[in-house]
């Protein structure tokens, strides 16, 4: 019987993908839950898997456009059972030199009768002369000399020197060729401008030293930064409710709920898939469900609702060492924020010099719908938090 491979649903806002690579080719036999081939949309890549075991056949190509629906292949799941087995390939045997009579002596006896050549029997065997050998008369040559055969001389192949003025043209996959096009609409379609300020982290670095070892205890799931940072946002948006807005033409959309995008680099491209609910989930329930999302987007296996939505986003550039950039909006949201990497600088605290974990932040935000004293402000308020993590306790 054939089973039909069809192209899934994969979201309200996708209706066609593109085929990416075919991980089974025509004629495989695979088992059910197999990986068989990978679509791309302008969202996310998703893995299609076998619906049942047999002898696969796919018929579309590779950069093939498909819509949500279409037959991409069959399962032959009576295949597998006329499938002939692989052949084993048998060790080849080692074959034992034999010995050549022009090398053995005349007298020897083989191996197998179990005699020895004595020194006597080989002194006595090389005294007797050999028989003069008879050389046959030379024969006539009666046809006419061929010419002789000029004997083709190989020319050496000199490789091509590797990496020298080399290029490799390699297709963009339709994640990577989105990513661009939005970047760049991005930057033509709002009035981006970024804020900078710098935060310390020794408090947030002290309570994740002093509870670590219970937290991870009680939650399975270490104490990182990303909790501290999600929550100060969620407080910063509450305060100021138009970074949480965004633009429908010529209305401003101002969001009740705290969705926090939060950005997760893959082999493919940048994904940045949504915590949910932000200001109703503790610091622990913060904490899996970015490490659930971010195992998610490095496997592939994310779908079309992790990524929808989503009113802020928060960027960490600082686990690959960036002291400080400048994040690009992702639409459409109003504003995102950056992270960058910890590094311990001289301050002045109190009239005095003192050596303190530093780190820069950057508030990118679209000017048309928030003023630069809100983002500022906003900015400002995430700094306040951090460095006086009590606030987020009682919300001030």
């Amino acid at each position: 019987m054939k089973v039909e491979i069809k192209v899934p649903t994969m979201g309200e806002s996708i209706s066609e993908a593109i085929v990416g690579e075919i991980l089974k080719t025509s004629g495989s036999v695979v088992a059910m839950d197999d990986e068989i081939i990978e679509l791309e949309t302008d969202k996310v890549n998703q893995v299609l898997y076998a619906p049942e075991g047999g002898v696969i056949e796919i018929i579309v190509n590779t950069e093939d456009t498909v819509t949500i629906g279409q037959v991409i292949g069959y399962v032959d799941t009576e295949g597998a059972a006329s499938a002939p087995p692989p052949v084993a390939q048998s060790k080849p045997r080692e074959e034992t030199p034999a010995v050549t009579p022009a090398t053995a002596p005349a007298n020897a006896q083989s191996p197998d009768q179990g005699a020895r050549i004595t020194k006597e029997d080989y002194v006595s065997e090389i005294k007797v002369p050999a028989p003069a050998q008879q050389v046959p008369p030379p024969q006539v040559v009666t046809q006419a000399p061929q010419a002789p055969t000029a004997t083709p001389v190989p020319v050496p192949q000199t490789p091509a020197p590797v990496g020298e003025r080399a290029e490799v043209r390699k297709r963009m996959s339709r994640l990577r060729q989105v990513i661009a096009k939005r970047l760049v609409e991005v930057q033509q379609d709002t009035a981006m401008l970024t804020s900078f300020n710098e935060v310390d982290l020794t408090q947030v670095m002290a309570l994740r030293k002093k509870y670590q070892e219970k937290f991870v205890k009680d939650h399975d799931v270490k104490l990182g930064f990303m909790s501290f940072f999600v929550k100060a946002s969620v407080s910063a948006l509450k305060a100021f409710p138009d970074v949480n807005a965004y633009i429908d033409g010529a209305d401003a959309v101002y969001r009740h709920y705290y969705d926090v995008s939060i950005a997760v680099g893959t082999d493919k491209g940048l994904v940045v898939p949504v915590v949910r609910n932000c200001d109703k989930l503790s610091f622990a329930e913060i904490e899996l469900e970015i490490l659930n999302l971010a195992k998610k987007a490095r496997k592939g296996g994310l779908v079309v609702d992790d990524l929808l939505g989503g009113g802020f986003t928060i960027t960490n550039g600082g686990i690959y060492g960036s002291l400080l950039s400048t994040p690009i909006l992702n639409p459409p949201q109003s504003a995102i924020l950056g992270m960058h990497a910890i590094q311990k600088r001289a301050v002045v605290v109190n009239d005095e010099i003192v050596i303190r974990p530093m780190m820069y932040l950057a508030l990118s935000y679209d000017h048309r719908i928030i003023d630069g004293k809100e983002a500022v402000s906003f900015l400002v308020h995430i700094k306040n938090s951090l460095e006086d993590p009590a606030r987020l306790l009682i919300d001030v």
